[in-house]
């Protein structure tokens, strides 16, 4: 009889102060495809690391950076959304 292993994802959003990944992180979500934790939005007051690069020393694979965009002509000093996102993710094998 040969067992499978189910392959799941978790997934880290890290909101960079820059477009650099070793600018300082200034926002963060995670999911957990896991089920083994359920966290949520404001359960932390430290980012999970420090920057970008740090995510990427500590395993995690970088699969998305946000497109840079240049602020339209009259814009430049407006607020909006956080516009330096990164989607990582952890492969983790399970039952």
């Amino acid at each position: 009889m040969t067992m499978s292993t189910t392959v799941r994802q978790q997934v880290l959003v890290l909101y960079l102060d820059t477009s650099a990944l070793d600018s300082r992180v200034v926002g963060w979500a995670r999911y957990d495809g896991t089920g083994a934790t359920r966290p949520t939005t404001g359960d932390s007051d430290e980012p999970p690391y420090e920057t970008g690069v740090a995510a990427l020393e500590d395993g995690w694979r970088l699969f998305q950076a946000a497109q840079l965009v240049p602020p339209y002509p009259g814009t430049e000093h407006e607020t909006s959304f956080l516009k330096h996102e990164f989607f990582f993710e952890k492969l983790v094998s399970g039952g």
